[in-house]
């Protein structure tokens, strides 16, 4: 199966959660790229059999309004009946952003099929294990 992670990161974080998922998704036996929302257009994500998202909360709890948001409001409708995921990392609040993207998701009709996973600042081991979890349970 091919699989994408599409991530932005303006720390890090979230890049490593990235990179942890989709070891995740390779130890499951996918095939998996990771993606920028720089690389990716409408469409392009219909190449792939599952789909993890990755944005940290920004501002007043909100996805990363630039890059992130545009390209996932571009393509979130063309994703119906496709595996997704989310996870994020986030440095303040309760949370808040990824309750009302998996909302967004699920207006959208996205298949999300694992709980999504998020963590406070830099990923702990137990954060990190739950990405790779992710990643196998989108491929399996």
């Amino acid at each position: 199966m091919k699989t994408a992670v599409v991530y932005w990161s303006g720390t890090g974080n979230t890049e490593a959660m990235a990179k942890t998922v989709a070891e995740g998704m390779t130890a499951a036996g996918a095939e998996a790229v990771l993606l920028t929302p720089a690389e990716v257009a409408p469409g392009d994500l219909n190449a792939y059999g599952a789909i993890a998202f990755g944005c940290p909360a920004m501002g007043s709890e909100v996805l990363e309004e630039m890059e992130f948001q545009p390209m996932f409001d571009a393509c979130k409708r063309s994703l119906g009946g496709k595996r997704a995921a989310l996870f994020g990392s986030y440095g303040w609040g309760d949370g808040e952003w990824m309750r009302s993207w998996e909302k967004d998701c699920g207006d959208a009709g996205l298949n999300l099929v694992c709980e999504s996973v998020t963590c406070c600042d830099a990923s702990d081991d137990a954060a990190l294990e739950a990405c790779r979890a992710l990643g196998k349970a989108l491929v399996e």
